[in-house]
């Protein structure tokens, strides 16, 4: 399905993106490995990881490269778009899965640690994104596939940094649709239900303790078909969409649209608000309900 195609994949060397890039690999793709090789908070760097999963693809017949740059700094990310224009002549799809994770109560959390998570999980992927866009206008294709998560798309204890984060990946996958759709280029976003060495570090309290027995079951490798086929030529018509996977079950998201309205001829004021809007829009205020409180099914 991708014979002839370069695809990017970021933080590939394990995970949902080291089975996105041997998927893309064994469908016909050159692919580029980045990976910086840091630790699931961001931290140290090893070029040994996407070297690692460069010579696995390669072991099975497959074509890769490595790129150890960091998603999280401009000219690093033009560097890893770059690195595939040098070694294969062009990019067809950039898949923005590069992320960490430093959970913390709001109340406690730190600049340092709400900033290391928005400079990979939202900076990084307009970074690598924004170094691919003048290469997809000039060859008037290209497909982005950026993770988002639940964590924004619907809310989690202790991830106010991840999901503010993840929730701008889906305003930013969005609008790059928008803007990207006359060069004939899509991008959609899709929030992955898998078990990888980031969720590993999720606190095992008590109130977490169901979630991560569910999150155990939830394998990388089932996400990694939806993005090949968004990657396809097949995937062309499809843009500007919020997709979940969880292990056999993939679903659409909805995206924000009015569903109450109220109107007064004579304007409002804070009194009349409270008397007349607030109460009325109540029955269909959205629960405040956690990733797990939603998704309360057994994966299949």
């Amino acid at each position: 399905m991708l014979d002839g195609k370069v695809v990017v994949v970021t933080g590939a060397g394990n995970g949902v993106g080291a089975e996105i890039a041997k998927l893309a690999a064994k469908c016909g793709a050159k692919v580029v490995v980045n990976d910086a090789g840091v630790t699931p908070s961001g931290e140290g760097r090893d070029p040994a990881v996407a070297n690692r999963m460069v010579d696995s693809i390669k072991g099975e017949g497959g074509t890769a490269i490595a790129s150890v740059r960091s998603v999280s700094d401009w000219d690093d990310a033009h560097g890893i778009i770059q690195d595939a224009i040098d070694a294969f002549g062009r990019v067809d799809a950039v898949v923005n899965n590069a992320g960490i994770l430093r959970d913390g109560l709001f109340h406690k959390m730190s600049r340092e640690d709400f900033d290391a998570v928005d400079d990979v999980n939202l900076r990084g992927v307009f970074y690598v994104a924004r170094a691919a866009a003048p290469h997809f206008k000039q060859q008037q294709s290209g497909c982005y596939v950026h993770m988002t998560s639940t964590s924004g798309l619907i809310g989690n204890l202790g991830q106010v940094n991840y999901g503010a984060a993840k929730m701008g990946v889906a305003g930013l996958s969005r609008c790059i649709a928008i803007d990207m759709q006359k060069f004939g280029v899509t991008s959609n976003a899709i929030a992955p239900f898998a078990w990888t060495r980031m969720v590993a570090t999720i606190p095992a309290t008590p109130e977490n303790m169901k979630r991560l027995e569910v999150n155990r079951r939830l394998k990388p490798e089932r996400i990694a078909p939806l993005v090949v086929a968004l990657a396809s030529d097949a995937g062309r018509k499809t843009t500007g969409q919020i997709f979940g996977v969880r292990n056999n079950e993939i679903y659409l998201f909805s995206q924000p649209r009015p569903i109450r309205t109220a109107h007064t001829a004579d304007g409002w004021t804070p009194e009349t608000i409270v008397e007349r809007v607030l109460d009325a829009f109540a029955p269909t205020y959205v629960p405040l309900e956690r990733s797990n409180e939603v998704f309360t099914w057994d994966p299949i």
